[in-house]
């Protein structure tokens, strides 16, 4: 609860109708979810316009509405608060309502288009064994030091996140960790927020169905480091061609990593095995668990970030040899016969290009690669056909499946990706919608030493099929797999 007045502060507001001498309960933006004596936030979205639900959250008993403009009818009881832009008051709003709690804590985003949840989580995992309580806000999961809570959105609404940030604080936190999608930044979910910092991975092919044009995508990721003040770091992949576009007009201190440029923090791989990854960091040698070139990018921004936290070099470089990558992020199982199968979440063209590639590197070539994917429904349809090209060109097998086909036919979504298999590679690729029965069959098909990639879920345990979810985990099918063919 806070005196209203109180959490208008710094709001750029540009007419106030009513009291603002009086409490507030709770903030929302769904009318369905308002308290007696809450704030209704009418926000513009993609799907509705909260305008057309400010009666009904008077109804349901909200004593204020934040909105654009203002209702046919107005309440004498209520307070109306006109702004130009309603989720960028509603940030400042939130962060003033939880008692401003990103500035009372280091907070760091993290945002491209693959690497956000590895670096986030390496970055959570390594603080705390640095010994300092820290928070994870992310896609598999969030973390307030040790307590899991269910992450339902990649980057939570912007009031979700406050909430979630003052508990971080209130539990002693030094740290907070967060993914940064480019949806969150352009619905300006992040607005209010203090970052300490800002952390761009690489930018490849992904939510066009959203953005529209990838111009319109690079826009959005550059969005967060447009509004980093000058007390701020940007760190950026200098081998990502993008990378110098996210910080024009930066106001930030630019850092720079990179396996390939000349950059302030260089890393190089000496070695990459199933075992994990031997590196050159910042002059030093090293081993982690992580596997893949893609993953040493990872944590070679995890310890830039480190440093620029102003942890030490060794104890850093100590910590990191101990961490494990994310749920559902190129995690191995293998079956008591040899079978090797990967469960990865890559669901962009470029990230199951990356996964592909690291799985031919280490091979020995004698094995065959049998991958299993497809592709969502509802969303960007353009990397259909691309994501089954690449699947194609760099495995020896290929079964096309359900991922999440939502409101789609999950053949039609087939049919578009086969578009994208060129004809020498055309025996090589067979469909199978049942995703569980097509995971059964990849592992059926494998011989002792052979590989199994199943990729695009990763870490969810669900398919979303007609707007429901039902129970559904790629790594209990395979175990499933491996169980009934006595393996």
């Amino acid at each position: 609860m806070a005196l209203l007045q109180d959490i208008l502060y710094n709001v750029p507001l540009l007419e106030v109708s009513g009291t603002t001498a009086r409490e507030i309960t709770s903030l929302s933006l769904d009318s369905r979810a308002v308290e007696e004596g809450g704030l209704f936030a009418a926000i513009r979205g993609t799907q509705s316009d909260g305008h057309l639900y400010m009666e009904e959250s008077i109804g349901r008993g909200a004593s204020a509405v934040l909105c654009e403009h203002w209702p046919e009818e107005r309440h004498e009881e209520v307070t109306y608060l006109r702004v130009r832009d309603s989720a960028a008051a509603l940030g400042i709003i939130a962060s003033n309502f939880y008692g401003n709690p990103s500035g009372r804590l280091s907070l760091i985003a993290v945002t491209g288009t693959n690497g956000k949840t590895t670096v986030a989580t390496l970055l959570y995992q390594l603080f705390e064994r640095l010994g300092y309580k820290s928070g994870l806000l992310g896609t598999v999961e969030n973390r307030i030091h040790t307590q899991v809570l269910e992450a339902r959105l990649t980057t939570p609404d912007v009031i979700e996140l406050n909430r979630l940030l003052a508990r971080m604080v209130a539990e002693g936190c030094s740290y907070a960790f967060m993914e940064a999608s480019s949806i969150a930044i352009e619905q300006k979910r992040m607005a209010g927020l203090q970052l300490k910092g800002a952390l761009f991975t690489n930018i490849t092919h992904d939510h066009l169905d959203y953005h529209g044009s990838f111009d319109a995508y690079i826009k959005s990721k550059k969005q967060l480091f447009d509004s980093l003040p000058s007390s701020a770091f940007a760190l950026i992949n200098k081998d990502d061609k993008r990378a110098s576009v996210m910080v024009q007009n930066c106001h930030a201190r630019v850092w720079t990593y990179g396996l390939k440029s000349q950059a302030d923090f260089r890393g190089r791989v000496l070695e990459n095995d199933f075992s994990g990854l031997q590196m050159i960091l910042d002059k030093e040698e090293f081993h982690a668990p992580l596997i893949g070139y893609f993953n040493a990018y990872n944590l070679l921004a995890a310890y830039a970030t480190a440093i620029l936290l102003g942890a030490g070099k060794t104890e850093t470089l100590a910590a990191l040899s101990m961490l494990k990558a994310a749920a559902g992020r190129f995690e191995v199982l293998r079956s008591a016969n040899g079978i090797i199968a990967i469960i990865d979440y890559a669901h962009t063209p470029d990230a199951l290009k990356n996964v592909l590639q690291t799985i031919n590197s280490i091979r020995s070539g004698n094995e065959e690669l049998i991958s299993v994917l497809g592709a969502g429904g509802n969303r960007d349809r353009g990397k259909r056909p691309v994501m089954a090209e690449v699947a194609a060109r760099l495995s020896n097998k290929v079964i096309l499946t359900s991922d999440n086909p939502r409101d789609e036919d999950p053949g039609a979504i087939i049919k578009d990706m086969l578009r994208g298999v060129l004809p020498p590679y055309n025996a090589r690729v067979i469909s199978i919608k049942d995703r569980r029965e097509a995971i059964r069959t990849a592992v059926m098909m494998a011989r002792p030493g052979d590989i199994v990639l199943v990729a695009g879920k990763g870490h969810e345990n669900y398919q979303e099929i007609g707007g429901k979810r039902f129970p559904f985990d790629d790594k209990v099918e395979v175990m499933q797999s491996f169980k009934q063919l006595g393996n």
